[in-house]
């Protein structure tokens, strides 16, 4: 009993780690975004040809832009390909036709270096993915899902990895980094999920109330949410390209330029609010201190977002208040995701063993 309880608290552990590494990321590629240093490296995994990438103009050679936008021009046609030859002709004819296809940013060791410590915190989660893969060995028998759970999650990482490297290819195409960000999120659910599940136990049968329509009402507030995220991760997109196209001037211009995404997703943050105000209140009927914990974090990052929002479209999207939108947009989803598990879990009946509770 002692071992398992040592495994388990070790899994635990390094999930729990792993989740806030990706959201440390998700802040630091938020930042990225910001900044305008999407691009500070132009070829991956390496950064101009290098581990460690340069300081100065100086250490690069006169004709490096051509030489780095040969090299994506020409991996990018492998994968375009590659897409055709899988019937995805029309995302393959996509990556051509971005109007940044053809230009190369030009070097600025400041942008450099943000992009290189965005991929140095890529490899730490790696790292702690490994080892929640490795954690997870000793359910492979007694729980079979916490373990594929891990090695899911441990191939949503290595496809996030190549997908990085096709935004940095492709010059950040829209539409990959749409897929980046909603492979983030369901990174996010894998390792929430197996987080909670291996110490299941310990929340079997501590509701004081069973609540109608709370576990769909989560259901369609999670996807309410991540639908949120991407569209706002649209409307970032949009951002990019009219502040490349003012040289980022005139900032207090932007939100007038943007498009129908922009008005999507504030009105829809009414429906964010109002839906989760009525969870807080159905989740406060239960009387589990957990989850009415885990609602008032909820609306409490709601708050906290509506705030940067405010902040974005009345004070002209200062650079600070974008990345940590995002990363409070993510965080309602987790918040989210974990109130949904944990309440399925509660349910289940005390008698029962944990083996026996799928």
């Amino acid at each position: 009993m002692r071992d398992k309880s040592f495994s388990t608290k070790r899994f635990r552990r390094v999930a729990v780690l792993t989740i806030a590494a990706v959201y440390f990321l998700i802040l630091v590629g938020g930042i990225v975004r910001s900044t305008g240093s999407g691009m500070g490296c132009p070829d991956w995994p390496k950064c101009f040809g290098s581990w460690v990438p340069p300081t100065s103009l100086e250490q690069l050679p006169s004709d490096y832009l051509e030489v780095y936008k040969e090299q994506r021009i020409q991996k990018n046609e492998r994968v375009g390909k590659v897409l055709e030859r899988l019937g995805f002709t029309k995302v393959a004819q996509e990556i051509f036709a971005h109007p940044s296809q053809y230009i190369e940013t030009e070097f600025n060791a400041t942008k450099t270096w943000i992009e290189y410590v965005n991929r140095l915190v890529g490899v730490v989660i790696g790292i702690f993915i490994f080892f929640t893969v490795l954690f997870s060995v000793p359910f492979f028998k007694t729980d079979p899902k916490v373990f594929w759970g891990a090695v899911i999650s441990f191939l949503v990482v290595v496809f996030q990895g190549w997908l990085g490297s096709l935004v940095v290819s492709t010059n950040l195409l829209p539409e990959m980094v749409t897929l980046h960000m909603a492979l983030a999120l369901v990174l996010l659910a894998f390792l929430i999920y197996i987080a909670v599940r291996v110490e299941r136990h310990a929340l079997f049968a501590t509701l004081a109330n069973k609540v109608s329509w709370l576990s769909p009402l989560l259901v369609i507030a999670l996807l309410l949410t991540f639908f949120q995220v991407i569209i706002g991760t649209q409307v970032r997109e949009q951002v990019d390209i009219i502040a490349s196209n003012l040289n980022n001037q005139g900032r207090e211009s932007w939100i007038a330029q943007l498009g129908s995404s922009f008005y999507v997703h504030r009105s829809l943050s009414i429906a964010v609010v109002l839906l989760n105000v009525w969870l807080f209140a159905l989740v406060r009927k239960t009387r589990n201190p957990k989850l009415s914990g885990m609602a008032l974090a909820m609306l409490f990052v709601i708050g906290a977002e509506i705030l940067l929002g405010i902040i974005l479209s009345y004070f002209a999207l200062p650079a600070f208040a974008q990345p940590l939108h995002l990363l409070l947009g993510t965080l309602l989803f987790g918040v989210q995701f974990l109130l949904l598990i944990t309440y399925y879990y509660a349910q289940k009946p005390s008698q029962l063993t944990p083996e026996l509770v799928a």
